[in-house]
């Protein structure tokens, strides 16, 4: 295996309201929300190389949305204040289940997209 220079730089993610969408994860992840480079978008967090990788919310009609494509997990081992912090923010439970080791939270985001919380509890 070979090292590689490469690292996200940021997740894109397209919506009907940028600036809604990164508020809610802004407050989420407990970062900054500054406006994108390009008109429109807005962003979550600084490009850090090899660091956590910026997220860039842009306008996009309905069409262009996929709901469900893409699903961030968000790791913590407080698993029950943190359930109660985002749907403090609006986030909905869909699920709650254990696979193995692993406890997980499936929520929506205020437009609807999944994301899940995960805390290791041991086998």
């Amino acid at each position: 295996m070979t090292d590689s220079n490469l690292f996200f730089a940021s997740v894109n993610i397209g919506c009907a309201d940028p600036g809604a969408q990164a508020n809610f994860w802004g407050k989420v992840l407990g970062r900054e929300v500054t406006a994108g480079v390009t008109g429109g978008t807005m962003t979550v967090g600084d490009t850090d190389p090899g660091g956590r990788p910026q997220m860039v919310f842009f306008p996009a009609p309905e069409a262009e949305r996929i709901v469900g494509g893409f699903v961030p997990t968000l790791l913590t081992e407080q698993h029950d204040e943190e359930s109660e912090r985002l749907t403090g923010l609006n986030a909905k439970v869909l699920d709650k289940l254990t696979l193995g080791p692993i406890r997980l939270s499936v929520f929506a985001d205020p437009e609807g997209n999944r994301f899940q919380l995960a805390t290791f509890v041991g086998e």
